[in-house]
């Protein structure tokens, strides 16, 4: 029973999306580093751009605050901060510039009432509760044969899928605006630019990644709960 578990075909289905998913991880690492050492000619670091493109939407009550870690980065909109991180903070990088600049983008979403960006806080809390059960709802119910169980933890898990599909077009958009905000503002010379985009679209990647990997482990709960049905 076990061996069906854990060694059955279906397993094959997620390989490609893990592959995909490790290589978009290096991708995003060896990019940002190779655009943290391009430093900006007009000697702007991540919180100037942010600020910058904050206090040019009329966004001054947003606070830009440091957090510590590598990459950490993020806007939260309950408390209306950015957070960047130590590597993008005061870094004069063009890479951390991009990053910043793609935090402030987030903001901007929410002050704009940016449709996909409400959708996707809304649906967080079936994401969070979805992401918890629906695995062991699921495997209960193939331990158990009961395809109630079994269908459930697959419509909680489609709640994860939902979130990453909403979760792309957020963060194009936001990069696109942050492009966008460092090219009219010329911020950063075009050679700037274009490695500000590489950093962004290398993150875009992992977005991507996640994705397709909740695509296909959907489907993969969908063959074994149709897979255990059949021989019933």
């Amino acid at each position: 029973m076990f061996g069906y578990f854990y060694f059955d075909w279906t397993v094959l289905l997620i390989l490609p999306a893990l592959i995909i998913s490790v290589w978009a991880q290096v991708k995003v690492s060896s990019t940002y580093s190779k655009y943290s050492k391009v430093m900006t000619s007009k000697g702007v670091c991540g919180s100037d751009a942010a600020r910058a493109i904050l206090d040019a939407n009329g966004l001054h009550y947003v606070k830009i605050e440091r957090v510590r870690g590598h990459l950490t980065d993020h806007f939260d909109p309950k408390a209306n901060v950015i957070r960047l991180s130590d590597s993008v903070y005061d870094s004069y990088s063009t890479a951390a510039v991009g990053v910043a600049a793609h935090e402030a983008g987030h903001a901007v979403q929410y002050a704009q009432d940016y449709s996909p960006i409400k959708l996707r806080a809304a649906i967080i809390p079936a994401t969070r509760y979805g992401s918890m059960l629906a695995m062991p709802l699921f495997f209960i119910g193939m331990i158990m044969a009961t395809p109630a169980l079994m269908y459930l933890g697959i419509i909680l898990y489609s709640a994860v899928a939902i979130f990453q599909l909403v979760t792309l077009p957020v963060e194009f958009n936001a990069s696109a605006r942050a492009l966008k905000a460092l090219s009219s503002s010329y911020t950063l010379s075009e050679d700037e630019l274009k490695g500000a985009k590489k950093v962004l679209s290398a993150a875009a990647m992992t977005y991507v990644a996640a994705l397709l990997t909740s695509l296909l482990t959907l489907l993969r709960l969908l063959l074994l709960a149709g897979g255990r049905s059949n021989r019933r």
